[in-house]
């Protein structure tokens, strides 16, 4: 799920659609009220958030709401946590090697 999530991400109008919904479910067409795109556009990149798993949808009388999932987001962030703490322990590895009393190796 996290390869579909990232790929959803790619597109800049999803990436605002999320940011719509993340605060509380809303129709299709107040989200399309919020952006420079049509409502049947705002639909299919509903569905492409949807089907990735960082968008859920639940029917309120007539309507379609759509909000946020934190399910999806949730494990979209334990994926790119594992790079911090990669990205961590490399900055701890630099700045070790850069402190005085150490050689050009890193060695003290």
């Amino acid at each position: 799920m996290t390869a579909k999530a990232l790929d959803a991400l790619g597109d800049p109008t999803r990436r605002r659609i999320l940011e719509v919904v993340r605060d509380g479910a809303l129709p299709v067409g107040r989200i399309a009220d919020r952006l420079p795109v049509s409502r049947p556009a705002v639909s299919q990149h509903l569905r492409v958030l949807k089907e990735a798993g960082l968008v859920r949808v639940r029917q309120d009388g007539t309507r379609r709401l759509y909000a946020a999932d934190p399910t999806g987001l949730s494990a979209l962030r334990a994926y790119l946590e594992t790079f911090w703490g990669a990205a961590l322990g490399a900055f701890k590895e630099a700045a070790e090697a850069d402190a005085p009393g150490h050689d050009e190796e890193g060695e003290p």
